[in-house]
């Protein structure tokens, strides 16, 4: 006899360590790419918001660009900071909802629960429609069928979340290295630039500079202020998604989330800069980041490769949603105020079900608004803002009641930031509340509505079955089993014997009709019945209409009423083929039996399905 002996911490060479998942999360190289593509992306569009304003003002009002980016630049250190606490405070994810949950109270953890998903859908619709108008600007051939070019792209991001987060940051951490490195690229060349090298693409544009310049007041600082938070919009997807990362958890989500704000923040100063160094006027019909790249590069094979790239990561921007809103979801389904489904996960490390609903809901606006990027950015980045207060407040209380060394100061911090995102948010939604912000001061109370009525509703599920009680002690009860039968087949032979296996009584019953051709068949059956002799009672169920599933059902309420002590169960035999296609071919009669009985009886229905091999 040979003995197997292995060393210590050895594994055997016929067994596999066991999988903990760990290679299906995130490191913070990947969270990076998977999670910041839209904080990323908001360079295309950042800036040129606070020229757009600015421009109000005149050239005059241009000069103005730097110091208010460098406001956004301040309010992004804070909100990393405070992030960065956030996940250290919550590990399990949430973000503001979390903080809200623990520090502020339930009702306001739900509107930044809601304001995170509304923001997070909006994001997606949003950064397709923008990825795919680059793409009908550069071919305007594509501009009709610019709804099907979206619905096609959100596929594709859906199709590569499903296969799960790390595949998603490793498709595209290309296009974001690329990204990235372009626009440092155009930043530091243009810094040695005296003058721009090529206004190719601004000439024969109209400026849109005002004629009749105004004074550069507070209301018009504040208006490019709010305007260029958009920029903004993605930071807190790290702190919503920390059990996505590899252990340890926290301290990669929260490199990762200083990662990101050293880059946004140097891409967004770095531009501005060079707005003010090339006198940059924003133009109708051209970016201001294609002005910039025009205007550092020249126009050739550098200016088209930083379009190019611009393009593929605004469209894939989406893929920060795909990345925070499952994990959210989670969360609020394992606090009962979303169905529970949306807390399961699948192979790979999937919320499959949140994915799917994301795509679902965003596929939706975008048919809604026919993919015309317009139309869905006047509701963009509220929500965000909402949820960016409500966590700066909560992150305040929760030094106060922590009180370790140095909380006063992380407290002012956060009470400061808690004061700038409040203004924008007001600003933002009084400035775009005609164009449709209106609509989520709408859909956000009512989302929250929602929330509460699934938490009420599992309330009283939770109380009818008990949760959280001793139950009795489970007993034997006398048991009845039900078969329905048509016809002697070994379908019927293999219910009839689990059946046996299953109660101390079997009957099986058979729906009757009064039509001559069904009464032959009857008779057929009972002499067929009589024949095999199972053991086994056949009980005639006479029905006056074609109707299968409630005679059956009514039965099974008269045995019910007449056995009071009897455990009565319907078993439903199936026979499942072996094509999938196969099953079209099936009369569905089994689940009309099992509808009607599960409707109007409490009796045990178990499906019996015999596999045709």
């Amino acid at each position: 006899m040979s003995v197997l002996t292995t060393e210590p911490g050895a594994t055997p060479a016929d067994e596999e360590p066991p999988d903990t998942g760990e290679r299906h999360r995130l490191t913070a190289v990947t969270g990076l790419a998977a999670l910041s593509l839209d904080a990323m992306a908001s360079v295309a569009y950042g800036p040129e918001a606070i020229v757009l304003v600015l421009a109000a003002a005149g050239a005059h009002g241009l000069g103005f660009t730097l110091p208010v980016t460098l406001a956004i630049a301040g309010l992004l250190a804070v909100l990393v900071a405070s992030y960065r606490q956030v996940i250290a405070a919550f590990p399990d994810g949430g973000g503001s909802y979390a903080v809200a949950k623990t520090h502020v109270g339930v009702r306001t953890s739900l509107v930044a629960a809601a304001s995170l998903v509304l923001d997070y859908v909006l994001n997606v619709a949003v950064a397709v429609t923008a990825g795919v108008a680059a793409l009908t600007s550069a071919f305007p051939a594509l501009y009709d069928d610019r709804l099907w070019l979206c619905l096609g792209v959100l596929m594709l991001i859906t199709a590569v979340n499903l296969r799960g987060i790390v595949e998603s940051a490793r498709v595209f951490i290309v296009p974001t290295v690329v990204f990235v490195g372009s626009i440092l690229v155009l930043i530091a060349v243009g810094l040695f630039r005296s003058g721009p090298v090529s206004t190719v693409t601004a000439d024969g544009h109209a400026s849109v500079l005002a004629d009749n310049a105004t004074t550069v007041g507070a209301l018009l600082l504040l208006k490019a202020f709010a305007s260029g938070c958009a920029a903004l919009t993605g930071v807190e997807a790290i702190a919503n998604a920390v059990p996505s990362f590899r252990v340890p958890r926290v301290k990669r989500a929260q490199r990762a989330e200083v990662a990101l704000g050293a880059v946004l923040g140097v891409m967004l100063i770095g531009l501005s800069v060079l707005i003010g160094r090339f006198h940059l006027q924003p133009v109708e019909g051209v970016t201001v980041l294609a002005q910039l790249a025009d205007a550092s590069l020249g126009h050739n094979w550098a200016f088209y490769v930083i379009q190019f790239a611009t393009m593929i990561l605004l469209a894939l921007s989406a893929n920060t949603s795909f990345g925070g809103l499952p994990v959210l979801l989670k969360l609020l389904a394992r606090d009962n105020y979303l169905p529970h489904v949306f807390a399961l996960k699948a192979d790979r490390q999937v919320h499959r079900h949140g994915v799917l609903a994301l795509a679902f809901v965003s596929a939706a606006l975008l048919v809604f608004s026919g993919g015309d990027t317009n139309t869905l950015v006047p509701l963009f980045a509220i929500g965000v803002f909402v949820g960016f207060t409500i966590a700066q407040v909560g992150m305040v209380r929760h030094w106060r009641l922590e009180q370790g060394t140095g909380w006063r100061g992380k407290a002012l911090l956060n009470g400061f930031g808690a004061v700038l995102t409040g203004v924008a948010t007001v600003v933002v939604t009084l400035e775009k509340f005609q164009e449709g912000a209106w609509l989520i001061v709408i859909a956000l109370p009512l989302l929250v509505a929602a929330f509460v009525a699934v938490h009420r509703a599992y309330g009283r599920i939770g109380e009818r079955l008990g949760l959280g009680r001793i139950p009795e002690p489970p007993h034997r009860e006398r048991s009845l089993v039900i078969v329905p039968v048509s016809s002697l087949s070994r379908l019927t032979s293999e219910a009839l014997t689990a059946a046996a296996s299953l109660g101390d009584e079997v009957r099986a019953v058979t729906v009757c009709y009064p039509d001559p051709e069904d009464r032959a068949t009857l008779h057929a059956l009972e002499r067929a019945w009589a024949d095999w002799d199972p053991g086994v009672s056949l009980v005639r169920l006479a029905c006056e209409r074609r109707s299968l599933g409630r005679p059956i059902a009514a039965y099974v309420r008269e045995v019910m009423a007449a056995e009071p002590a009897t455990r009565v169960t319907v078993l439903i035999p199936e026979a499942e083929p072996e094509r999938l296609w196969q099953r079209l071919l099936q009369n569905q009669r089994g689940a009309v039996v099992a509808h009607a009985v599960r409707r109007e009886t409490d009796a045990v229905i178990c499906r019996l399905r015999f596999r045709l091999l």
